[in-house]
């Protein structure tokens, strides 16, 4: 590594461990960030040209003009299958072709027919079909309002704050002016010709749409701002050869005070309002140790927001890869209780309302309108454009032990003991950047990491497995066979000059392969396969890091906008590089085992659409409370926009945390989706069993928990790959009436089971945890006490406890025999956990498969409603034509809140009757079956009489 290179990173790991806001701009100092936020509410420059439109069964289209610059553009409406509406807005004739995102759609939305109600000089009305919705397209200014019977669902452009940048050539340049002076020339000549011959048509020239580019640099000379044609930011120029060509678009939002998503922001899941501030930032960043509780943007990017009051949960997905800012603002935001009770004792009838602001800095306007009305609706609506959630492999879903670096085969070899010397389970142990030959990927140090097979068998023989970290920065090495192939092949990212972009990264000078190129992808893929990959396993998965992409002496340590792919800028697609990385890499998971086994791919850069390839995780946190807090809005932030797999370093990247912190925090990892425990290089060591035997058994305690769950975890998993909807959730998804609910941030759903309030405040002597649902009860997992919903329940707290209740009226499946990694438990006996409602009903589900290969997508794997009611328990197949056999069998069934019966028989498929063991415990009610013994595919009852 170039010593230059180890003296800057020297200078940037040591010292004060925060981020450099200097480092990253604000809005002003993002040109066209600046440019837009300037212009104000009120009148639109835009008015829709009727007479321009057409009507097919399946989209509205129609010209808008702009009436300062005379540049037209093309608006095209569809009305999607499942009550979704898209909006594209596009320049109508482009100097050259804008960006439009490809491959994040998993299809072509189908459509359906819309019909003209009716028409006059003022606008159209359109039918959307169901439940007497339409939109409304009024001409001057433009703006669409979508309606459901009288009440107004979401009106666009109704601020005014429509704005497109048309491509234009940059007037100070030689080709500008040879290519004006030659069209002056020859429309002189035209005129003269065309006017002797017909006198209608200089009317012609004027009313042909193909002249609109030459009418709007003549009438009106578009004031030239800073930053339009080149930007400068610290020591970085940006060239802007295409100029500025930024889109803009107003959402408002009647009756709605909560919005949320936009991911990833260190913040509150109830987005904030934004005025005087900055907006909310989505660009993909490398933010070394971010701030807390702001709009700063971090590693990836979700263009989708929703938005939920107690009638409606709507959606709004931005479909553009550029650099992008939201605002946010609202008419109640900033009113006191005492001025809204002022507006209620007065009667003022302003409806609260929010208003949003996208602005991307190139690309087209392509936004999708999900209108719910519920929020499993939008769920399913953004799964059907951008696919689901990845189905994990089940040893994924388990605990993974990480640090920057465990230093050689021996360290791995110890580490692995240890867990096994402690009784604690694990099933992923995993490898930074310091395993590699020289930070050379897919390599081993020839020293440290002689024979990795040999180091992937042993982990394998107790059926435990290792990641090891891919990055997708190539070290500029002639004696490297990666390096060389991606030159020769012509795969690299280039320079505007032509040349291959070439950065500083982890290896010193690096390379950065060309992800959008299909060919570059397929290349990627098969590297991975074992002949390729030396010394990798089956056993072995991969993280991908610094995906942003990361480069340290880039602008805002990324690569330069005007670095080029193919036909396009960096600037166009920048928030999709990490999407395309573990696009690539999970795929070639599948392809070395001949698409059999699942993939996991952990990557830290992500868009719409990446939830298809795996997990993520929140980057490069800090042992700090508050980080630990944060963990919970930022991981449910992600689940409501389709990305289920997320987790935050246990223990906190950065920093060395307290014994207290580091315990707490693995109680709340625990029941997070990804659980996985990482460390700085700097950090002193923090094995779970390194802070004293008590502490010890505390975070045994939380991981063993973890383990007894992952039937209930990998089911839900399921789910979220099967419909979309979200495995950790906010209360207001389970109850979207209930307003408490709905900023609440500090506890969560597990599906909708389990309500999990994590003690995430130092020295806590208890909590208050909401529990929600008028008329239900919520059972205690630990004690099995009774608690009645829709109340606050203060619940005193020591070192040992997790707050976690379980909701009367449904059935979770645990495996009770821990053992030292869930492979080791396929076989195991299940115990199911049946909490009653006060109707004495419970409902749930049982899903059984292999664990690891998609051979689930051929029918082979159980589901069974596990259901209770007038006092039978019974077990009833969901997927008739499907096969497959498991020898684990039900060991117990614990049935909370039940009064003690005389005697409980268990009737099998078969016909066989025979007499249940049971226990009663009448200060509790729980009534407890002992071993039943029936194989967990099987149909059967136990009556309880």
């Amino acid at each position: 590594m170039a010593p230059v290179l180890l003296l800057w990173l020297a200078v940037c790991l040591s010292g004060t461990w925060a981020v450099d806001r200097g480092n990253f701009k604000t809005c002003d100092q993002s040109a066209f960030c600046k440019r837009q936020r300037a212009l104000k509410p009120g009148q639109s420059p835009y008015r829709a040209l009727l007479e321009t439109l057409e009507l097919t069964n399946t989209r509205l289209t129609l010209q808008l003009i702009n009436d300062n610059n005379k540049v037209r553009l093309l608006l095209e409406l569809y009305r999607l299958q499942g009550n979704m509406t898209r909006v594209k807005i596009n320049e109508l004739k482009p100097l050259k072709p804008r960006y439009e995102v490809p491959d994040v759609l998993i299809q072509e939305p189908p459509t359906e027919p819309m019909s003209l109600l009716s028409q006059d000089e003022n606008g159209v009305v359109l039918s959307l079909g169901a439940e007497s919705q339409r939109v409304i397209v009024s001409a001057r200014p433009f703006r669409l309002d979508i309606m459901e019977g009288r009440e107004v669902l979401m009106s666009v452009n109704s601020r005014g704050l429509l704005a497109f940048e048309h491509l234009r050539m940059r007037k100070d340049t030689f080709s500008y002016k040879v290519t004006s002076t030659v069209a002056s020339v020859w429309d002189n000549i035209k005129w003269v010709f065309s006017s002797q011959a017909d006198p209608e048509a200089e009317k012609k020239e004027e009313a042909d749409p193909a002249n609109q580019a030459e009418e709007a640099v003549n009438e009106e000379e578009e004031k030239v701002e800073d930053g339009m044609w080149e930007e400068t930011f610290k020591s970085h120029s940006d060239s802007k050869p295409n100029g500025p060509s930024a889109v803009s678009l107003d959402f408002s939002l009647p009756g709605v005070e909560h919005v949320y998503g936009i991911p990833e922001h260190a913040d509150t899941l109830k987005l904030k309002t934004t005025d005087g501030g900055d907006p909310y930032r989505l660009y993909n960043l490398d933010v070394f140790q971010y701030e807390l509780y702001n709009p700063m943007a971090l590693y990836g990017a979700v263009p989708v927001m929703l938005a939920h009051n107690a009638q409606r949960t709507t959606g709004i997905f931005w479909l553009n890869a550029a650099e992008t800012w939201v605002d946010i603002s609202s008419n109640t935001a900033g009113k006191t209780v005492f001025g809204k009770m002022l507006d209620y004792v007065q009667g003022s009838s302003e409806t609260p309302q929010t208003d949003v602001r996208w602005i991307s800095e190139s690309g087209i306007i392509d936004v999708f309108v999900m209108l719910g009305p519920k929020p499993q609706d939008v769920f399913s609506q953004y799964a059907s454009l951008t696919g689901t959630q990845a189905f994990p492999p089940l040893s994924a879903l388990a605990y993974h032990q990480c640090r920057w670096n465990y230093n050689d085969q021996e360290d791995v070899q110890a580490v692995d003991a240890g867990f096994d010397q402690h009784d604690i389970p694990y099933d992923f142990i995993w490898l930074d950047i310091e395993h590699t030959d020289g930070k050379r990927y897919f390599t081993w140090d020839p020293h440290k990491f002689a024979t990795p097979r040999d180091m992937l068998q042993g982990i394998m023989d107790k059926k435990r497995k290792m990641v090891a970290i891919v990055d997708p920065h190539i070290k500029v090495d002639s004696n490297y066979k990666i390096h060389n192939e991606i030159r020769s092949r012509g795969y690299y990212i280039k320079n505007k000059d032509g040349g291959d972009y070439e950065g500083w990264c982890w290896p010193g000078n690096a390379g950065y392969p060309d992800f959008t190129n299909p060919e570059m992808r397929a290349w990627w893929a098969s590297m991975f396969a074992y002949d390729q990959y030396e010394g990798s396993m089956e056993n072995l998965y991969t993280w991908n890091d610094m995906n942003e992409p990361s480069v340290f002496n880039g602008p805002e340590v990324t690569m330069h906008k005007d670095a080029v792919h193919g036909a396009w800028e960096h600037r166009d697609l920048h928030n999709l590089y990490g999407f395309y990385v573990q696009m690539a890499t999970a795929e070639g998971l599948v392809q070395r085992s001949g698409g059999v086994e699942r993939p996991f791919v952990l990557t830290r850069a992500f868009f719409a659409g990446s939830q298809r390839y795996g997990a993520v995780w929140t980057g490069d946190n800090a042992a700090e409370w508050d980080h630990l807090k944060i963990s919970i809005p930022m991981c449910l932030s992600l689940g409501l926009v389709g990305v289920s797999f997320c987790g935050a370093d246990v223990g906190g990247f950065f920093k060395t945390p307290s014994s207290e912190l580091l315990v707490r925090w693995y109680q709340t990892g625990a029941y997070q989706p990804f659980f996985r425990a990482h460390a700085h290089l700097d950090t002193p060591r923090r094995e779970p069993w390194l802070f004293g035997p008590e502490n010890t058994a505390l975070i045994r305690e939380a991981v063993r928990q973890r383990y007894a769950l992952l039937p209930y975890w990998y089911q839900l998993f399921y789910h979220a790959y099967r419909t979309g909807h979200p495995v950790m959730r906010p209360l207001w998804v389970e109850y979207p009436q209930d307003t408490a609910t709905f900023a609440m941030d500090d506890q969560f759903l597990i599906g909708r089971d389990l309500l999990v309030h994590p003690v995430t405040e130092e020295g806590a002597r208890g909590i208050t945890a909401y529990l929600p649902g008028k008329g239900e009860v919520w059972f205690d997992v630990h004690t099995f006490q009774k608690h009645n919903g829709a109340q606050n329940l203060y619940v005193p707290v020591t070192m040992s406890s997790i707050p976690v209740y379980q909701r009367g009226g449904s059935i979770i499946p645990r495996k009770i025999r821990v053992r030292r990694s869930s492979t080791c438990m396929e076989h195991d006996p299940y115990t199911l956990y049946v909490a009653l409602s006060p109707q004495r009903t419970a409902e749930g589900e049982l899903y059984i498969d292999d664990g690891h290969t998609f051979n689930f997508n051929k029918k082979e794997f159980i589901h069974r409603r596990l259901s209770f009611a007038n006092n039978v328990l019974s077990s009833i197949n969901l997927a008739p034509d499907a096969q497959f056999s498991t020898q684990s069998w039900i060991e117990r069934i614990l049935i909370l809140g039940a009064s003690k019966p005389s005697k409980v028989t268990l009737k099998t498929a078969d016909g066989q009757e025979s007499q249940l063991e049971f226990d009663f415990d009448a200060s509790m009610s729980v009534l407890t079956l002992r071993k039943p013994g029936m194989n967990a595919g099987a149909d059967w009852t136990v009556v309880l009489q």
